[in-house]
């Protein structure tokens, strides 16, 4: 075992030196801090949730001795996949064991609340929770607009505002993705809104007065007419797809078919959802006041800074050199410039086709007021849940008087942080992944009812699988597939494709004379078949769809635009050159009809160096065969759907016999293993440690060793036989599972 893993008890040190070196430690950390962008007390850590749970388990009387806190490897992994999606490299292993002991745990965990993937990581779960489809009206724009959300640190208020209120054009508004997402009908947008902003479920009530809640079918209606008068509408000729408010309902009360008959009449909303008093707001509100008070004098001082110009500037610049070009003359009189003042300032720049929505705005503050505690302890419980394993209330989405929280007060004390916070996404992160709960061990080796009696109170985290996204990259992690592992050339490969050559032309004298070489050469090039294969370059190893998939370029597929706008990139008329590619191709498209072709089997040499991208990035929901869905990912459709981390035979043989698991088992010459296995460096038994810390972020137990080196000693090759090492470790139950 490594020196910079060792646990041996250091040599006691002198008071000089341990006030020198908390004195450091202080001063590394606010360095870190700095640097990172924040000052420490910016974000809070988990202390006060870890003594309030405590002692709310104290006052249910749990009698059971916590599980013990996870060692730092453990942990290592543990945030690396929960923050930024994917298992640690073997570099930052070593780069988190240089840390100081002290505030390792900490620093990294700042470092990754600002790593780039987080944005990245925490889409998916937004786009889980809200729905996003990228195959859906607006879907792919939403994601994006999520993406940058997350990566700029919008209030979680202000995205669910702009979710809920935004009309206008699938993708030129990407929020407007959420309302088409259910093709703007009122029920099933009531029915989402409430079960996702609120964690209510109070679509049951659609039909009837609610089976086990106080939501009567009044409430249902009262929260739908906040959407009556919104309509979504595809043009003919165009095809696009745009939001529209009109004058008329489509709410009515009584409901069709109840009231014997009786007239029904528009129904105007209400809320249905009680505020909190201002009494018990006041603390968490007043701070989130002072907070953005302080926010908005930051920015009123940057804009006071900047020289950008406003409409009432440019106008003036005008003004002055039409009064010094035309002074004296009356082709300059004194009302023109104020009459463009007045007109400019009443011109609504931003207004389209779609026009606004005053009744969702309204329902949009109503949502996202800080009195309504259902806003913020439904996201603060969804985002626990992410993180530990189980939230306060369960299901995530079913706050009710009969299914109360576990643990009440803390819900409630990390839901007023998260407020007076901001509704700050990494603020809230932070104090989870800083507690105590989240550094418990799992509970092994007891009971199924103490196990769960340990899980419900927090005293040991539930096993959870990586989700499917994490899987995936972790994978790719694991066997250096981001970049290309192989030496260009060096793992050639003959394989047998099928392709199509060209016989003669149709068209061609009853002699049967055969079309020229060069022509038959450019016909089947046209259809790559590989013609003159010895003086053709190895194509590239083929695709699977079954782990690939299209890629989202978030940052190419937002463009902010000069008013402040998000809008989707705009198709460009073509040029001249690719109007002529056009012709180009439907002219050789015309002269394949005119020739006959045979199907053949031919030998073609691929250089198989896979290369594989982020499951992050690609778009969602994957196709039904996909690794992801395989692996869990839903379909988005449902409301309330959740991923299902159930075992299954389709997941095992992917995991066995799929490409990406084969690929990144493989040793390639580009990696940092494959110097431990040839050449004069070669040193097998570091390899196999590397193998471990690379795949399960530790170092092998000596049993673990021994097995080890007999799988590598059992192959032809030292590198066949770590390959086979690593097939085995990425095919482990730890693997896939969280520590």
């Amino acid at each position: 075992m490594h020196k910079w893993f060792a646990t041996a008890k250091p040599a006691p040190l002198s008071d000089s030196c341990v006030r020198r070196g908390t004195v450091l430690l202080a001063l590394t950390a606010s360095i870190i801090a700095a640097a990172l962008g924040h000052a420490a007390e910016d974000l809070p850590d988990g202390r006060e949730v870890s003594r309030i749970l405590q002692a709310e388990n104290a006052e249910l009387g749990i009698s059971h001795q916590p599980r013990p806190m996870i060692n730092d490897l453990t942990f290592l992994r543990r945030i690396y996949v929960d923050l930024i999606g994917r298992i640690p490299t073997d570099q930052e292993i070593r780069d988190f064991a240089a840390l100081p002991p002290a505030t390792r745990r900490s620093t990294i965990v700042d470092q990754l609340l600002n790593h780039e993937r987080f944005a990245d990581t925490w889409t998916v779960f937004y786009a889980d929770m809200l729905r996003l489809r990228s195959n859906a009206d607006g879907g792919a724009a939403a994601i994006a607009l999520v993406h940058q959300a997350v990566e700029d640190g919008m209030p979680y208020d202000e995205l669910a505002r702009r979710m809920i209120s935004a009309s206008g054009k699938a993708g030129a508004t990407p929020e407007v993705g959420f309302i088409l997402g259910d093709n703007a009908d009122p029920m099933a947008l009531a029915g989402a809104t409430a079960q996702v902003f609120l964690g209510i479920r109070v679509a049951c009530a659609q039909c009837h007065d609610h089976p086990f809640d106080v939501w009567t079918q009044r409430d249902f209606y009262d929260l739908a007419a906040f959407f009556g008068k919104t309509r979504r509408v595809e043009t003919q000729f165009t095809n696009t797809v745009y939001t529209t408010e009109t004058n008329q309902t489509t709410i009515l009360w009584p409901p069709d078919g109840v009231g014997d008959g009786a007239e029904r009449t528009p129904l105007p909303p209400k809320f249905p959802f009680a505020l909190a008093n201002a009494d018990r707001a006041a603390g968490y509100i007043g701070r989130l006041e002072k907070l953005r008070a302080e926010k908005s004098k930051q920015v009123a001082a940057k804009e006071t800074a900047s020289t950008a110009s406003t409409v009432d500037d440019l106008l003036a610049a005008v003004d002055n050199k039409v009064r010094s070009a035309s002074r004296g003359s009356r082709l300059a009189p004194e009302g023109i410039v104020a009459e463009a003042k007045r007109d400019a300032r009443n011109l609504k720049v931003s207004a389209g086709m779609s026009g606004t929505s005053e009744l969702r705005s309204e329902l949009a503050e109503l949502v996202t007021d800080p009195k309504n505690r259902f806003f913020s302890r439904a996201f603060v419980n969804r985002v626990w849940a992410q993180l530990i394993g189980r939230g306060f209330v369960e299901p995530v989405d079913d706050f009710r008087d009969d299914n109360p929280p576990s643990h009440p007060q803390t819900l409630d004390f990390l839901a007023d942080e998260f407020v007076a916070h901001g509704y700050d996404l990494k603020s809230l992160v932070r104090m989870i992944v800083t507690s105590v709960p989240y550094q418990r061990s799992h509970a092994v080796g007891v009971d199924d009812l103490t196990q769960a009696e340990l899980e419900t109170a927090f005293m040991a985290t539930p096993m959870r699988r990586m989700i499917s996204e994490v899987l995936y990259d972790s994978i790719v992690t694991a066997g250096h597939l981001f970049d290309p592992k192989h030496a260009p050339g060096k793992n050639l490969k003959t394989v047998w494709q099928q392709t199509r050559i060209a016989k003669a032309p149709r068209n061609a004298s009853p002699g049967g004379e055969e079309t020229a070489p060069t022509a038959i050469s450019q016909l089947a090039a046209a259809n790559n078949a590989p013609a003159m294969q010895s003086d053709r370059k190895p194509p590239k190893s083929p695709s699977y769809n079954l782990e690939s998939a299209i890629e989202l370029d978030f940052d190419s597929l937002l463009t902010a635009k000069n008013d402040g706008e998000v809008m989707v990139e705009r198709m460009q008329v073509m040029s001249k050159e690719e109007l002529e590619a056009e012709r180009m191709q439907a002219q050789m498209q015309q002269q394949r009809r005119n020739v006959e072709y045979v199907d053949r089997f031919v030998r073609a040499t691929i250089d198989d160096n896979p290369q594989f991208g982020s499951s992050f990035r690609m778009a969602s929901p994957a196709a039904p065969e996909h690794f992801l869905r395989v692996f869990g990912q839903t379909d988005r459709t449902q409301l309330g759907d959740q991923r299902d981390a159930n075992p299954s035979m389709r997941q095992a043989l992917m995991m066995l016999n799929g490409r990406l698991t084969n690929e990144a088992s493989r040793v390639g010459e580009n990696e940092p293993i494959h110097e431990l296995l040839v050449g004069e460096k070669a040193n097998v038994q570091e390899a196999i440690r590397l193998a471990y810390r690379e795949i399960l972020t530790r170092h092998p137990s000596a049993d673990e060793f021994k097995e080890a080196a007999a799988i590598v000693a059992d192959a032809q090759t030292a590198t066949d036989g770590v390959a086979d090492l690593r097939w085995v470790l990425l095919n482990c139950n730890e693997f896939r599972f969280l520590p």
